[in-house]
């Protein structure tokens, strides 16, 4: 009978009983660093194994190929976000090979990173197996596992964030130099990874000021050394803002609208944003359950320390609501997947949530069946994936890129420098060239500010399109017209899985040899 029903689900066994190993182990002092590293090399791995498996019928997100071309073009800003998510890359193809897992392994380090912060947090307010299962609640948000696959500027926000969220709440309640001085760095960091980070660092505001012990906090040295070292931190990127405003302006025009569109949008966003944790509200919720008392401590404590991470996990998904009235824009609940650091705090510390530990082995039992379920099924997810295909030829960047590349090579012997075409397209194919090109977006130059006429004849360029894509082939054509060696070809390409054809998907290549310069 299933182990007699895996030890009637959970009370005793030998299963129960390796649980409870664990559970000791992450809740006692001298252990936990040691056995919650462990548990978090094992998660960042399983979950890479699981993103190689499953995307391997892709290539892949254009996002992620457009953040290595940052990395190569740009310094202390991009066309579209603040700089870290490029640095960050191109630190990381230093060390490791341009491929698709490693660029999955970075998402997952990242992710790991921003655990081991909000566990190194929970440790101040939780103990015994509230402790334990803190980190589990947060496997069970997608943003810490499926979401975070995809690396941009949203998933380098998340371990900033959470890195920054700690520092602030021990500068606060320690007033020291140091943690002062970290507070402020990891602040600046949040900014240089997306400017959505302001609401977290006006949250720290308000909960500061709202705080009983304000008084104390404003008299010591540490916000004013945490906000002269967060403008030190930020200063070359502020000195480039001064004559480069072209991120400032996405970040405000991007998701541009109506007053009315704006404000329609505001219970998607807060529906999904709960939709997003819905799993970890069901388990503690089950668990403690849902009384008046429970919930009015959970969510208005009298604790001032319990207070305060309230505040600093809610304002910053509500504050966002405000800034899309005044700024007629759109927001969207994903954008919130760095904000759930605090959430396990908010839903364990208070003394009327009371944790079993038959119920904590069975939330851990679930955490680590997770990842390990989600690898069985990921070749099933490949093959569902192919036979549905994917937007924007996000099964073809590598394929096209050899068809590009053998193109260039028979025109030139020149190093393939720059790709232009329809942006995610040339995105995809700049991280699979060998020779790391950049690239033009025909449809939206002003996105590729690096690439100009006199660069297009002194490195030559080769244009891609889809071929049914006709905005982009008109443009390519109209580009390409001037340059006197250019070759047009057209090419078919088919993807194979598992033996399996997918759909042929047609493109045009014009490959524009550098012109010798006389």
């Amino acid at each position: 009978m299933q182990a007699r029903g895996k030890q009637a689900w959970l009370g005793h066994g030998r299963l129960a009983d390796w649980l409870d190993r664990w559970l000791v182990a992450i809740a006692e002092p001298d252990r936990r660093n040691r056995a919650v590293a462990v548990l978090l090399l094992a998660y960042g791995l399983i979950w890479t194994l699981y993103a190689i498996i499953s995307k391997s019928s892709q290539d892949i997100h254009f996002d992620m190929g457009e953040a290595v071309v940052w990395s190569r073009e740009t310094t202390f800003g991009t066309p579209k976000h603040p700089p870290l998510s490029a640095w960050l890359v191109g630190f990381w193809f230093h060390l490791f090979p341009r491929q698709d897992w490693a660029y999955y392994l970075l998402s997952l380090t990242l992710i790991c990173g921003a655990l081991w912060a909000a566990w190194r947090i929970a440790t101040r307010y939780l103990d015994g197996d509230k402790l334990a299962i803190a980190l589990a609640l947060l496997s069970f948000i997608p943003f810490y596992n499926f979401l975070g696959l995809k690396y941009n500027a949203n998933t380098v926000m998340i371990p900033t964030w959470a890195v920054a969220t700690w520092a602030f709440l021990r500068s606060y309640q320690t007033r020291s130099f140091g943690w002062a001085v970290a507070a402020g760095v990891a602040a600046a960091a949040v900014m240089l990874a997306k400017y959505w980070g302001v609401f977290l660092l006006a949250s720290f505001g308000i909960a500061a000021i709202a705080d009983q012990r304000r008084a104390l906090y404003f008299r010591s040295i540490a916000p004013w050394v945490s906000i002269l070292a967060g403008l030190l931190a930020l200063s070359p990127h502020l000195a480039w803002l001064a004559s480069n405003t072209e991120t400032v302006t996405y970040a405000m025009d991007s998701h541009r609208s109506s007053l009315a569109s704006a404000s329609l949008h505001i219970p998607e966003y807060l529906l999904g944003a709960i939709g997003y944790v819905v799993v970890p509200l069901i388990l503690v919720g089950v668990v403690a359950g849902v009384s008046p008392r429970v919930l009015r401590d959970t969510w208005m404590p009298r604790d001032p320390d319990r207070r305060m991470a309230v505040l600093i996990l809610v304002l910053p998904v509500l504050l966002p609501i405000a800034g899309a009235v005044l700024a007629r824009s759109q927001i969207v609940s994903l954008w919130v997947m760095a904000s759930m650091t605090l959430l396990p705090v908010v839903l364990l510390s208070s003394p009327e949530v009371a944790i079993s530990r038959l119920a904590a082995r069975r939330i851990m039992a679930l955490a680590l069946a997770f990842p390990l379920l989600a690898v069985i099924a990921a070749p099933g997810v490949a093959l569902v994936i192919h036979r549905h295909g994917l937007k924007h030829d996000s099964a073809y960047y590598e394929l096209l890129t050899r068809e590009v590349e053998k193109d260039w090579r028979s025109a030139t012997a020149a190093p393939l420098r720059l790709v232009g075409g329809a942006n995610q397209l040339i995105n995809g194919i700049a991280f699979y060239a060998a020779d790391g090109p950049s690239t033009f977006d025909v449809e939206s130059p002003s996105s590729t500010p690096w690439a100009d006429e006199p660069r297009w004849t002194r490195e030559g360029v080769a244009w891609v399109c889809p071929v049914d894509d006709a905005v982009c082939v008109k443009a390519i054509e109209a580009y390409s017209a001037k340059a006197p060696d250019r070759r047009r070809t057209e090419v078919t390409l088919t993807r194979t899985f598992l033996g399996i054809p997918g759909a042929p998907h047609s493109y045009l290549i014009i490959v524009a040899p550098p012109v010798p310069s006389r």
